[in-house]
C-alpha cells in the first residue's frame, strides 16, 4: 500500500464505527448513520474481487445496516477510478462536505491556557463534540473507543477529541461555542492534546477536513499542518438515500 493508503487506515483505526465488515482489504462500516467516515465503505487495498461485485456487497451490506450505500476513495487512485467507472457519482448533497483534506502537522507544545486534556466526557464535551449531553449508543461508540483524550478549554468554551493510532494524534470534532471564539481556544486546545499524544508515543498529528471548511484550513495552516492527500466520498447514481 502507498503513504495515502496507509494513513486512510489509521485514521479508519481511530474512529471506529459499531458494525464492522470487510470485502477484502475494504472496510464496510456502519453506525446508525453518525458521520459519513462510520458509515461508508473503506475503498483502500484489494476488495478480493471485481469492483463492480464490491459495490453490490457495499450495497447489501448498507442495505442490511438501514443506511445509505457510500464508498470513501483517495482522490485520483485507482480505486476511485473503478467505482467511478462503475456508475458510481460523487455524494455531492453530503452535508458536512463530499471532499475532504487530510493534513498532518507537528504536535502542539505552546501556551496551553485554560485547556486540558480530560481521561472522560463531560457533559459540555458531548454537547460541543457530539450536539447532545445524552448521547446514544452510536455516538459513544465512535467516539470513546480506543486510547481517547477529551479536549477542553474554559470551562467548556471549546472541546476536542484526541485519540491515538499508533505514533499519530487523530484529532476530531474541534469546536469552540460562538460566544467564545477568537479568543485562541482553538489552537490552546491544539496545544493542550500535543504533550498528551507525546506521552503515548506520538510524534506527528493527522486530521481531515473539508475543503470548503476554509476557516479551519487557515488555523491547521498556521499550527503548520499541510494537506498530505484527499479522499472523496461516492454514491451509486440512482439509489433512495432517505435510509
Amino acid at each position: 500500500m502507498d503513504a495515502s493508503e496507509t494513513l486512510e487506515l489509521r485514521c479508519a483505526d481511530a474512529w471506529r464505527a459499531v458494525t464492522e465488515d470487510k470485502i477484502g482489504d475494504w472496510r464496510l462500516r456502519a453506525a446508525g448513520g453518525f458521520t459519513g467516515r462510520a458509515n461508508s465503505a473503506l475503498a483502500v487495498g484489494d476488495p478480493g474481487m471485481p469492483v463492480p461485485q464490491a459495490l453490490d456487497r457495499v450495497r447489501e451490506f448498507a442495505r442490511d445496516q438501514g443506511i445509505p450505500p457510500v464508498v470513501h476513495t483517495i482522490v485520483d487512485s485507482a480505486a476511485e477510478r473503478a467505482v467511478a467507472a462503475a456508475g458510481w457519482v460523487p455524494d455531492t448533497g453530503h452535508a458536512a462536505g463530499h471532499l475532504v483534506s487530510v493534513l498532518l502537522g507537528p504536535l502542539g507544545d505552546g501556551p496551553c491556557d485554560g485547556a486540558e486534556v480530560l481521561s472522560r466526557p463531560t457533559s459540555a464535551w458531548w454537547e460541543l463534540t457530539a450536539g447532545t449531553t445524552e448521547p446514544g449508543p452510536a455516538r459513544r461508540h465512535v467516539l470513546t473507543t480506543g486510547e481517547i483524550g477529551y479536549g477542553v478549554a474554559q470551562i467548556t468554551g471549546g472541546a476536542v477529541r484526541a485519540a491515538m493510532t499508533g505514533d499519530l494524534l487523530h484529532i476530531s470534532r474541534l469546536a469552540v461555542r460562538p460566544g467564545h471564539r477568537r479568543r485562541g481556544l482553538a489552537k490552546a486546545l491544539m496545544a493542550a492534546c500535543g504533550p498528551w499524544a507525546a506521552a503515548r508515543g506520538a510524534t506527528r498529528c493527522v486530521l481531515q477536513v473539508a475543503v470548503d471548511n476554509a476557516p479551519a484550513l487557515a488555523l491547521y495552516e498556521a499550527l503548520g499542518f499541510g494537506e498530505h492527500h484527499r479522499y472523496r466520498y461516492w454514491v451509486p447514481a440512482c439509489e433512495d438515500r432517505s435510509l
